[in-house]
C-alpha cells in the first residue's frame, strides 16, 4: 500500500504540469474493455516497445491471462521475456535507474496506474504527438507534453511528423512562435489510421492495467442488470397484489 500511494504521489504532479504545458488538444480514444482482442494486441505492444523501459510492478503476466482468456504457453509465447516468470509481476528488470538517468535523464516511471493518472484521452494523443526537433538530446519533442525526455518509440510505424508553426501577438503585445499543428514528413510502416488502431490498442491495455477488475465487471454487468429488471417485475407484481387487497379493505 505504501508503495502504491508513493507511485501516485510521483504521478500526480507530473500529469498536471505536463497537462499545463502541452499545446496540443486531446483526441478521444474509444476505450472498450470488452474487446478482448484489443486489448491482447495491446498487451503484446507494451511489452515488446514499453517494458524494455518501464514496469507495471501491480500486474502480473498470470492475471492478464486469466482476464484476457489466454492459456498460460499463449502468455508465455507472446508476453513474457527473458527469465521472467508467468507468475511474477511485470518489473523492468532490463534498465537501472542509474543508467536511464545518464540515458534519459530520468527513471522511466512505473506504468501501472498510469491511464488512471492521466486518462485515456492523454495517453492516446500524447503517443501520436511526437515531432523532430533537431534541438533535443533525442532528436524528437513532444506537442503534448513539451521537453519530455522519452525517445518516439514507434516512429517506424508512424513515420516522422514536423512541426508547423504559426505567429500570434501575445498580451505583452510581441509577437510569438506557437506550435500549431503537426505534419508527417516522412511516412512510416504503417498508415496513418492503422497506427492510430495500434495506439488504440495499447491504449486500451493501459486503461485495463490501470483498474482490471473492470474486465470482470464488464462482464457480471448483463447478468446484474437482468436481475435488477427480473426482480423490478416481481417487486412491480407483488405490490400490485398488495394494494388490491388494500383497495377490497382485506389487508
Amino acid at each position: 500500500m505504501k508503495r502504491l500511494l508513493l507511485t501516485l504521489m510521483m504521478l500526480v504532479p507530473v500529469a498536471a504540469s505536463a497537462a499545463g504545458g502541452g499545446h496540443a488538444d486531446l483526441d478521444e480514444v474509444d476505450i472498450d474493455m470488452g474487446d478482448t482482442a484489443s486489448l491482447q494486441r495491446g498487451a503484446e505492444i507494451f511489452v515488446d516497445y514499453c517494458a524494455s523501459c518501464h514496469g507495471a510492478q501491480y500486474m502480473r503476466y498470470q492475471r492478464i491471462g486469466e482476464d484476457l482468456g489466454m492459456s498460460p504457453e499463449d502468455v508465455k509465447a507472446r508476453l513474457v521475456r527473458g527469465d521472467a516468470k508467468i507468475g511474477e509481476t511485470m518489473t523492468n528488470a532490463a534498465m537501472t535507474d542509474d543508467y536511464a538517468r545518464d540515458a534519459f535523464g530520468a527513471v522511466p516511471p512505473d506504468l501501472s496506474l498510469v491511464a488512471r493518472v492521466r486518462g485515456a484521452d492523454w495517453l492516446y494523443t500524447y503517443l501520436r504527438s511526437f515531432y523532430r526537433d533537431p534541438d533535443k538530446a533525442l532528436g524528437v519533442n513532444n506537442a503534448l507534453f513539451p521537453d519530455v525526455s522519452m525517445p518516439h518509440v514507434f516512429w517506424r510505424e508512424q513515420g516522422i511528423q514536423e512541426a508547423v508553426y504559426k505567429t500570434e501577438k501575445g498580451a505583452d503585445g510581441e509577437t510569438h512562435e506557437t506550435l500549431d499543428h503537426l505534419e508527417l514528413a516522412e511516412p512510416g510502416t504503417l498508415s496513418p489510421d492503422e497506427f492510430d488502431a495500434m495506439i488504440r490498442d495499447l491504449v486500451n491495455f493501459m486503461v485495463y492495467m490501470g483498474e482490471p477488475s473492470q474486465i470482470q465487471a464488464h462482464r457480471l454487468a448483463p447478468k446484474v442488470i437482468g436481475f435488477l429488471l427480473i426482480f423490478l417485475v416481481i417487486i412491480f407484481l407483488l405490490k400490485r397484489e398488495y394494494w388490491k387487497d388494500v383497495k377490497s379493505g382485506r389487508a
